[in-house]
């Protein structure tokens, strides 16, 4: 399965740090990147929209004089998520900023994205977009992007509803192009799987969000670390599409978990984070059932040392089990 030749050997792991609203920042990007996995962040984090001009030029510097420096050490690049939708009143100015340092990898969300894979690909940049189903999947492929991001059941943010064993599947039967998974991981364990099950790239969010470099309070750190699967909410209600929250900050909002109402998509706007009175991600902390597999805070260096090493006994364990011989 393919991976963009941008990536061929600059990855100690085949892992993309999911973009979060507010929690992903230069300073969690470049630990990221440095640890080597790719780092990335949505442009509408930086605010106002001039701040997205430093912050590119901070990372692509930083991230150049680190590589120059630390030779041996393996450097990815970042990425820059987009939010290809009419209530996103930056994208032309937030695209022409990334064209103009070059940023490696865009992603995008929401509507196919045309307007912005021409104008990535003019420079050499590659697209990734997310989609939740089939359907969205082939009008991507469509579109021209370079890889297709399966959000699955249980991812944080704003998640689809099927496995990953029917989403990853399906859209290999008609997509040759690079897949990147996202729900529910959190091990360098579960980043094998994802390749087991046929996806080149296992893309997490949640579990970086309890990350001494994570923009988010202590309060919504150690949320992460008490939560467990059950403690996600499936709604629509704080920005107009269905997404994973954790129950605590519903509960803390004084809003009732089991009782919510369905929300407005045609008031969704992700600039504001929604049109809920209590905001998504501010104020309703978004997480994905990976929580399960977060039992601590720790730097993004000593989480990624800890994954590759959970990475190679899996793979370790796995190869032993599939010599074992069959009675």
């Amino acid at each position: 399965m393919p991976i963009p030749e941008i990536l061929n050997g600059r990855l100690r792991l085949p892992v993309i740090g999911a973009p979060m609203f507010i929690v992903s920042t230069p300073r969690l990007v470049l630990a990221q990147c440095k640890a080597g996995i790719v780092g990335s962040f949505p442009a509408l984090n930086a605010r106002p929209a001039a701040q997205l001009d430093d912050w590119l030029a901070e990372i692509t510097g930083e991230l150049a004089a680190y590589s120059r420096a630390n030779r041996q050490v393996t450097v990815a690049p970042f990425a820059v998520n987009q939010i290809v939708h009419s209530s996103n009143d930056r994208l032309e100015h937030d695209v022409a900023l990334c064209v103009k340092h070059r940023v490696p990898i865009i992603i995008t969300s929401l509507r196919p994205p045309a307007e912005v894979v021409a104008a990535v690909h003019g420079y050499g940049g590659v697209v990734f977009h997310d989609v939740i189903n089939l359907r969205h999947a082939e009008k991507a492929a469509a579109q021209g992007v370079d890889g297709i991001i399966a959000v699955c059941a249980g991812a944080g943010g704003h998640a689809g509803v099927l496995s990953p064993f029917a989403l990853v599947k399906q859209i290999r039967e008609v997509y040759p192009g690079t897949i990147i998974l996202s729900g529910a991981m959190s091990t360098g364990a579960d980043v094998l799987a994802a390749q087991a099950m046929g996806a080149d790239l296992a893309y997490l969010g949640t579990r970086f969000i309890a990350t001494d470099e994570g923009n988010a309070s202590a309060e919504y750190k150690q949320m992460l670390v008490d939560s467990r699967g059950e403690d996600i909410v499936y709604t629509s209600l704080f920005s107009g599409v269905a997404g994973n929250y954790l129950r605590g900050s519903v509960v803390r909002a004084g809003l009732d978990p089991d009782k919510l109402p369905e929300g407005d998509k045609t008031k969704m706007n992700f600039g504001s984070g929604g049109s809920a009175e209590f905001k998504a991600w501010r104020d309703i902390w978004s997480a994905g059932q990976s929580v399960s597999g977060i039992h601590d805070v720790e730097s993004v260096a000593a989480l990624v040392d800890a994954m590759a090493g959970e990475y190679e006994a899996a793979r370790t364990r796995i190869n032993k089990q599939a010599l074992l011989p069959v009675d």
